[in-house]
């Protein structure tokens, strides 16, 4: 090989290899940017939220897994005011499913407005965090895009999901990615219920299964 082709190759190999480091890590929850998720953060990570005390905290650990922002906030909003509220969502939440969520659920979401739920709803079903991306891109910035992504998921098909996008699902790790897989194929969720419980509590389970679907 020739010097001139050489240097060319070498270059397009460590370009290549670049890239492979910098390519985003298949998911289908959103990125977070230093949100905390109130159905696995510990005792001393919700006590750095915003307004959050001691007694909320408690509740907080006694009550979850919520099964989605609704829930939570039925139960914050009989201490805090709105305007706390919104304050505590900013730094904290609990992924909304893009298939699924109601408007009320949409409408938590701090800077939210009636417009962007009628975006939000409009390209239901969506089938990957990307394609949120790209349609809600066409109404904001990439900035704002970043910020609510954090609040989102996308079910994950749990039959053919791969290790990355099973392990973007908060709190997984590698023992529970091998829970997860070692019973494929899925028939329905009853099964994965009573497979998930050789390997995890019930309330466990109860806050997984909401990241999935089986199909």
């Amino acid at each position: 090989m020739g010097s001139v082709k050489k240097s060319v190759f070498l270059s397009l190999l460590f370009a290549s290899w670049m890239w492979s480091l910098a390519a985003p890590v298949p998911a289908q929850v959103g990125r977070h940017q230093g949100m905390t998720e109130p159905n696995v953060a510990d005792e001393k990570e919700l006590m750095k939220a915003p307004h959050l005390n001691p007694a909320l905290v408690k509740g907080i650990l006694e009550r979850r897994p919520f099964a989605n922002m609704v829930e939570l906030n039925k139960f914050l909003s009989q201490t805090l005011d709105n305007k706390q509220l919104s304050e505590l969502y900013a730094r904290m939440c609990l992924p909304l499913n893009l298939n699924t969520a109601t408007r009320e659920e949409i409408m938590l979401i701090p800077g939210m407005g009636n417009r962007m739920v009628r975006e939000f709803l409009e390209y239901r079903p969506y089938t990957a965090i990307a394609q949120f991306r790209k349609e809600i891109g066409k109404y904001v910035d990439d900035k704002e895009v970043a910020r609510l992504e954090q609040y989102v998921f996308v079910p994950i098909n749990l039959n053919t999901a791969s290790d990355e996008t099973l392990l973007s699902i908060p709190g997984a790790n590698p023992q529970l990615l091998r829970a997860l897989k070692e019973s494929r194929p899925y028939k329905d969720m009853e099964q994965f219920r009573r497979e998930i419980a050789k390997s995890v509590s019930a309330k466990e389970a109860a806050r997984l299964e909401r990241y999935f679907v089986i199909n």
